[in-house]
């Protein structure tokens, strides 16, 4: 897949005008978006981009955005990554996240090694971050889990570290797919079974612990097909949106019967949570 990465550049630039083009942009087709010092990245594949759409919802901000864009080809996004210094990562103090190419990192409780590719979830967003902690915090053994929105398959592998029976893995990206089944194969993980696709996959099988890290509009449009699927004392934990969307979500999962038990912040994402009676 061709992606599309568009540079945006902001006067004022201020973290809070950041947050606004970024949860304006949301509602697209972006797969993930990026930040230096000097402007916000983002990701979107070749065939889902309109570039007259994005400067109309930029033109109606309340500062000026200055956008270039640039064809990424797949083969590049390995050096992508490599030059945008993707370190290892250690989350929680206990969960190690590195590339194949590091050489320098210090031991840790759990290691996952991952090729950094275009999809989603390397474990340095703050979404990835809140729910990984959330899964070392977890007794999962034994349990069956899903894992929505997959990206690289990191929360899913994590998951079954932490002594999950089986983890299911969609995405309906197909980088997101291929990057997943890679990575259970580079970190030994047995019990993940990754698939292509969206909801719409969801059948009769149940689950016991769901996680979804997507855009806000696909989590309340699929929360009733999660409701469906996860058993009864069942435990949904949804990102991938900020603070400021939570009571869309939380007005959509009450009316499916789910009780609120607890968020998390950072940086104004929030990774929250619900239960099944």
């Amino acid at each position: 897949m061709i992606y599309i990465q568009i540079r945006f550049k902001l006067n004022p630039d201020t973290t809070e005008n950041r947050e606004i083009l970024v949860a304006m942009l949301s509602d697209l087709a972006f797969e993930s978006f990026d930040e230096s010092e000097e402007q916000i990245m983002g990701y979107i594949p070749g065939e889902s981009v309109d570039l007259e759409e994005i400067e109309a919802i930029t033109t109606l901000l309340p500062f000026s955005v200055a956008t270039e864009n640039e064809m990424i080809p797949d083969k590049n996004w390995n050096e992508v990554w490599e030059k945008n210094y993707f370190k290892p990562l250690l989350i929680g103090n206990r969960c190690l996240v590195r590339a194949p190419f590091h050489t320098e990192f210090e031991p840790a409780e759990f290691e996952l090694v991952i090729e950094p590719k275009m999809a989603f979830g390397t474990g340095n967003h703050e979404t990835t971050t809140l729910i990984a902690e959330q899964i070392l915090n977890m007794d999962l053994a034994g349990k069956t889990v899903l894992d929505m929105g997959c990206g690289t398959g990191i929360l899913g592998m994590l998951a079954s570290l932490k002594g999950a029976k089986t983890v299911t893995a969609i995405d309906i990206d197909t980088w997101s797919f291929e990057s997943t089944v890679e990575n259970a194969r580079l970190n030994n993980i047995l019990n993940l079974e990754a698939k292509l696709g969206d909801a719409s996959l969801l059948g009769t099988e149940t689950f016991e612990i769901i996680f979804a890290n997507i855009h806000k509009n696909v989590i309340v449009n699929d929360l009733p097909v999660y409701e469906s699927v996860l058993q009864s004392g069942g435990k949904l934990y949804l990102s991938g949106f900020y603070t400021y969307d939570m009571p869309d979500v939380k007005a959509k999962a009450e009316s499916l019967g789910l009780i609120e038990t607890g968020f998390q912040e950072k940086n104004n994402w929030v990774v929250y949570a619900f239960s099944k009676l």
